[in-house]
C-alpha cells in the first residue's frame, strides 16, 4: 500500500515518563505499510510532501493510539453469577474460594469444554472491548489445571482473538489453583513440578506462550512455588508477570522483581520495599479497579506512592468470570479515576504506553514515527471523553477504517 496522509486531525500526544498528555492541532499523519512515517503538527509537514500524497480529511477529530486491555482471563466456560449474590449476602473472595466454588467453579466448567465452544462464548466479550476502542489485549488461561485444558484455553485464545482481530499476548497463568487431587503437600509438590518442568515447556514448544504468571496468595501459591516456576520461564526465555498483593502482603512484587517481571498487578497491599523493587526493575504497576469494586475492597492500591516512584500505571479489566466480569475497558478507566484517585491523563496512559509496557510491546501504545499506526480516531471534542461517559457513546474507529 502506497503512504496516505491523515490530514485536520487533532493528535493527542502522550509523554510516557510523566503520564501527561497534549492535544496537538491541526495535525497529520502519514501511514505507508501499517506503520507510521511523520507524525505531528501540519504546519512541520513538508508542503511538496503534503501535495503528493493522497489525503483523508479527519475533520478535526481526536486521534490516539488504539487502546490495550493488559490483564484478562477472557477465555472460560459460562459464568459465576451465583457468586454475586453471594457476595451481596456477605460472602468473601476467600470463603467462597474454601467453599469449592470461585476458580474451581469455572475450572470445572472449562474442563467440560472445546476449543470451538470455548472461541464461540469468548468472542462476544472481545468484539465488546473491541467496540470500546481495544486493540490489543491480554490473555490468560488458569482454569485448566491441566494440560489439555491448558492447552485448549490457549488455543481458545489465539482463535478468538484473531477473529476479533486483536492482537493478543497469550499468558499460561500456570500456578492459579490446585486441582482437588493435589491439596496434600506431596500431591501439591508434584503439580507445580509438572506444571514447571513438563506442562510449560511442552505449551511453550507448540508456540502458545507469550507469557507465564502465577497467583501469589495465601489461598493461593506460595513464593518458593512461584520462584520455581519463574526459573523454569527464565530457562526458556519467556518472559514472567505475577498476581500480587491483591489480598494480603505477600512481598510477590519483589519476588517478580528479581525475575525483571514485565508487571505486577492488583497490589492492593503493596508496600515500601515492594514499590522499591518494582521501581529497580523497571516493572509496570497494573490496577484492576473493576474486581476491587466486585469484591468491595476498602483497602486501596498506594498511587500516590507508584506515582512518586515513577513506576507507570496501567489500568486493565481484569476480565473474569467471578471477581470482575467486566467488557468495558473505558468503564475501568472510570473506576481507575473515581475509586483510585487516577487522573484522567495516567488512566489513559494507562490503556496505551503502559498498557503496553505492561505488555513488553514496544512498538504500540504511542503514536510516532516508526511505530504500528494503531490508532483510533474519536468523534468527540475533549480527550477526557473517553474515561467520563459511562456506557457506548462516541464509539471510536480504527484510522484505517475511517473513510473521507
Amino acid at each position: 500500500m502506497s503512504a496516505l496522509l491523515y490530514r485536520n486531525a487533532r493528535l493527542l500526544q502522550i509523554d510516557p515518563k510523566r503520564s501527561c498528555i497534549n492535544v496537538i492541532a491541526p495535525a497529520c499523519l502519514i501511514v505507508e505499510h501499517g506503520l507510521l512515517r511523520f507524525v505531528g503538527p501540519s504546519s512541520e509537514l513538508p508542503r511538496s510532501q503534503a501535495r503528493a500524497l493522497p489525503s483523508i480529511d479527519l475533520k478535526q477529530q481526536l486521534v490516539t493510539p488504539a487502546l490495550i486491555d493488559c490483564h484478562t482471563h477472557a477465555v472460560f466456560a459460562r459464568h459465576r453469577a451465583a457468586e454475586f449474590a453471594l457476595r451481596l449476602g456477605g460472602a468473601s473472595y476467600i470463603d467462597i474460594a474454601k467453599a469449592g466454588g470461585g476458580i474451581m467453579q469455572t475450572v470445572s466448567q472449562t474442563a467440560k469444554a472445546s476449543v470451538p465452544e470455548l472461541v464461540k462464548q469468548t468472542l462476544p466479550r472481545l468484539l465488546a472491548l473491541r467496540a470500546e476502542g481495544v486493540r490489543g489485549i491480554e490473555i490468560k488461561s488458569g482454569y485448566g489445571l491441566d494440560f489439555d485444558a491448558e492447552k485448549r484455553m490457549l488455543l481458545a485464545a489465539t482463535a478468538a482473538a484473531k477473529k476479533a482481530n486483536l492482537r493478543v499476548q497469550r499468558t499460561y497463568l500456570a500456578l492459579h489453583a490446585l486441582p482437588d487431587s493435589s491439596k496434600a503437600p506431596a500431591q501439591r509438590a508434584a503439580f507445580v513440578h509438572r506444571v514447571c518442568s513438563d506442562w510449560l515447556p511442552r505449551l511453550h514448544a507448540l508456540g502458545l506462550v507469550d507469557a507465564v504468571d502465577a497467583f501469589m496468595e495465601s489461598i493461593a501459591f506460595r513464593s518458593d512455588e512461584v520462584h520455581a516456576l519463574f526459573s523454569a520461564a527464565r530457562q526458556l526465555k519467556i518472559p514472567v508477570k505475577l498476581h500480587a498483593e491483591q489480598l494480603s502482603n505477600s512481598n510477590g512484587a519483589a519476588l517478580a522483581a528479581q525475575f525483571c517481571a514485565l508487571s505486577a498487578d492488583h497490589l492492593e497491599y503493596l508496600q515500601a520495599d515492594g514499590i522499591r523493587a518494582m521501581r529497580a526493575a523497571n516493572m509496570t504497576a497494573v490496577l484492576l479497579p473493576g474486581a476491587f469494586y466486585c469484591l468491595r475492597e476498602k483497602k486501596r492500591p498506594p498511587v500516590a506512592a507508584l506515582r512518586k516512584a515513577g513506576i507507570p500505571i496501567a489500568v486493565s479489566t481484569d476480565l473474569n468470570p467471578g471477581t470482575s466480569p467486566m467488557t468495558s475497558i473505558r468503564l475501568a478507566m472510570h473506576m481507575a479515576c473515581t475509586l483510585f484517585g487516577l487522573t484522567v491523563a495516567e488512566a489513559i496512559c494507562g490503556v496505551t504506553c503502559h498498557a503496553a509496557a505492561a505488555l513488553g510491546w514496544k512498538t504500540l501504545g504511542q503514536l510516532a514515527p516508526g511505530l504500528a499506526a494503531d490508532a483510533l480516531v474519536w468523534p468527540i471534542e475533549d480527550p477526557a471523553e473517553i474515561v467520563y461517559w459511562l456506557g457506548s457513546a462516541a464509539s471510536p474507529r480504527s484510522l484505517n477504517e475511517h473513510e473521507s
